[in-house]
């Protein structure tokens, strides 16, 4: 809209969302200049300088191109996944015994609102491994040695000192009440109808995709197959960390960049634990868990029955699948989080997601959607089929 596709400035893309393949197939034949992926912030120095050379530039942009021109033929050429209709999906749903089993019933209907979680508390449930990340550093923690477990000694060397920093200001965070932490939780009446999930007393819909991959033997799930199609309940919950976001920005006019990004990180991980926290009281609610009955490691490795999928991950790719879950929960004016026009929330630090208890549940990946599904999906949304597919684009099987 603002003509950049004709124009000639640099554009480097980078960050956990984005590869190689995605640049070069994706967005590199939608701009005129040079466009180069950046595997992660480091390489965007020697790349800058390539681009303002005068002696280098023609000979890096020339290459990056035929990068590009390979991936895309690679694309193009590579083995093609083996899809079927989606009646034929439907055909080979999961068949549960719905006659023999009684879908657990919570103590409470309706939400509860947590208006200031204690850090102090969420600090036991924080998985490290994903914090590590942050810094492309690769390994699984472990909380009993407090190391991270990875072939690379110098990055051990590495986490084993951010971990140190990051425990540091946690406290700091802790005692001086740097965040504050918002959530609410519910359940509600719910039955499955076709691929969605309807909330009778709330005409509420909830609107699932199913895998259409042929399979062998093995079912081609929908989120919506985990509820039966009489009486069973859905939950769903809205978590947030507010504060860091702010200071992070503090930080970063200051130009103390690195604890800028350590407060964005660690606020991500106490989100995260919050999640985890919030859907142990919802499973203890739902009578499917007992207090205690697994300690820390068992919930990080989700040993428990029942699952917390989101709008935007791989079960259910649609992030316009939010605005229902945020309404039904009405998550903005109770804590304070809120929807941006693409869906994203904030403040950046949250997560939200739908609670299902059948014993049978779990995560599965949506891929390789094919165009009699997305036109059934925009009918049952009662959006275009344009519409669906642009925000279901990185999930099609066609062009």
């Amino acid at each position: 809209k603002r003509g950049f596709g004709k124009r000639s400035i640099p554009i480097l893309i980078g960050g956990a969302t984005t590869s190689a393949a995605h640049t070069a197939i994706k967005i590199a034949e939608h701009y005129s200049g040079p466009l180069v992926h950046v595997l992660d912030a480091s390489r965007s120095v020697p790349v800058t300088t390539a681009l303002l050379s005068e002696d280098q530039r023609d000979t890096f942009i020339t290459k990056n191109e035929e990068r590009h021109a390979k991936q895309r033929q690679k694309f193009a050429d590579g083995p093609k996944k083996e899809t079927i209709t989606l009646k034929a999906a439907q055909a080979n749903a999961p068949q549960f015994d719905w006659e023999n089993y009684s879908p657990p019933v919570p103590e409470f209907t309706g939400t509860r609102i947590i208006k200031d979680q204690s850090l102090r508390e969420l600090a036991n449930y924080i998985d490290w491994t994903p914090f590590f990340h942050t810094w492309e550093l690769r390994g699984v923690w472990d909380p009993e040695t407090e190391t991270l477990k990875t072939k690379n000694e110098e990055g051990a060397k590495v986490a084993a000192q951010l971990y140190r920093d990051a425990q540091e200001l946690l406290e700091r965070i802790i005692s001086e009440k740097k965040f504050k932490a918002t959530g609410i939780y519910g359940f509600f009446p719910a039955q499955r109808q076709g691929d969605d999930i309807h909330l009778p007393e709330q005409n509420v819909t909830f609107h699932t995709l199913r895998q259409q991959l042929k399979k062998k033997e093995k079912p081609n799930f929908a989120l919506a197959d985990y509820l039966s199609e009489s009486k069973d309940y859905l939950g769903g919950f809205v978590v947030g960390i507010h504060g860091a976001d702010e200071w992070a920005a503090e930080l970063r006019e200051k130009l103390n960049v690195d604890e800028a990004i350590m407060v964005q990180a660690i606020g991500d991980r106490l989100a995260e634990a919050f999640a985890e926290l919030l859907h142990h009281r919802a499973r203890i609610s739902w009578g499917i868990e007992r207090p205690g009955q697994f300690n820390n490691s068992e919930l990080i490795h989700e040993k428990y029955q029942g699952i917390r999928p989101a709008p935007g991950y791989p079960s259910q790719p649609d992030h316009t699948e939010k605005p229902t879950l945020f309404k039904l929960l009405n998550a903005e004016e109770e804590i304070g989080v809120e929807l941006t026009a693409s869906c994203a929330m904030h403040p950046g630090s949250a997560v939200c997601g739908l609670y299902f208890s059948h014993p049978e549940s779990h995560y599965f990946m949506i891929s390789d959607l094919q165009k009699d599904q997305v036109e059934d999906y925009a009918q049952r949304k009662d959006i275009s089929t344009d519409e669906a597919e642009k925000w279901l684009g990185p999930w099609l099987g066609y062009s």
